[in-house]
């Protein structure tokens, strides 16, 4: 659908009016390509068009499961959303989009939303009632916090809230419990609370390009992690039970690789030279400071 969901590292929000690449423009309506036998979904592109309003017509296409409207300049989505009511994917990254309708929440075949890369400041609350959501993408917005509704998105896998202007991290998150993919990087976060051991499935959390100076000791509880990404922040020590952890595999240091991102941090002796000397170093390390 022509949205990035990765985990690489965490990078700047573009300027007000900063256009990506130019690439050829997409204009089409066809069927999904299906192997299986089953009904082929409906993919509608409308990529790169310059528009500045979605086409009307696009609210008479009620069979669309699948619909992109990325890389335009569109400042609004109108309530008529609404009637597009067997939309599974809704693509509406990197356009000028001041604030979603209400209406998007009667999307309830809704399973993938993105609207990275806009002009947010805020999410509705009725998003909250798109329950089959699983992919929620928001990087490089304005958002600094989500609504309590969003504790009932039970089946929410992936949470991108990358580059916005969060300071603690928002308290329906922690409520998430099925997330197993959550990216929080380049914000102004100071903290981590408690509360982020309930999120027992993360085998992915980014927190990046914040200003936390502790980790709390709760997140040696996630033990599913595979990648942990706590660079560029102002952590000086670590929690002794770290080592608990055992689904990262290294200390890594590209922004890509699964394991322990912690180098670039105001590490107090001896602790960053065990760092830099690898995980198991770091954790057989930490293991004795617990024994004694």
């Amino acid at each position: 659908m022509g949205a990035n969901f990765s985990h690489q590292r965490s990078k700047n929000k573009e300027t007000k009016g900063q256009r990506s690449p130019e690439k050829p423009s997409s204009f089409n309506l066809l069927p999904e390509s299906d192997t299986l036998g089953k009904k082929a979904s409906v993919i509608f592109n409308y990529v790169l068009m310059d528009a500045e309003e979605i086409p009307s017509f696009i609210w008479h296409m009620k069979s669309i499961e699948k619909l992109n409207l990325s890389h335009n300049r569109l400042s609004k989505v109108p309530a008529a959303v609404a009637k597009l009511e067997q939309i599974v994917v809704l693509n509406l990254c990197g356009n000028r989009i001041v604030h979603l309708p209400r209406e998007i929440g009667l999307l309830r075949n809704l399973k993938v939303l993105f609207v990275n890369m806009n002009y947010l400041c805020e999410m509705p609350e009725e998003v909250g009632l798109c329950r089959k959501l699983e992919v929620l993408s928001l990087s490089h917005n304005f958002i600094s916090g989500l609504p309590s509704t969003y504790n009932d998105l039970s089946k929410l896998r992936k949470l991108n809230l990358s580059n916005n202007q969060i300071v603690n991290i928002p308290a329906c998150v922690f409520h998430i419990k099925t997330l197993d993919f959550l990216h929080l990087g380049s914000n102004k976060i100071e903290n981590i609370a408690e509360n982020i051991k309930y999120l027992e499935r993360l085998k992915i959390l980014i927190i990046d390009h914040n200003n936390i100076t502790v980790l709390p000791r709760t997140v040696c509880l996630l033990t599913t992690l595979e990648l942990f990404n706590v660079d560029y922040n102002k952590i000086q020590t670590l929690p002794n039970d770290l080592y608990l952890l055992t689904n990262l595999k290294r200390i890594a240091w590209n922004p890509l690789d699964k394991g322990l991102h912690v180098i670039n941090n105001p590490l107090v002796k001896p602790l960053s030279e065990y760092v830099e000397g690898g995980l198991d170093m770091l954790f057989s390390y930490l293991k004795d400071i617990k024994k004694t």
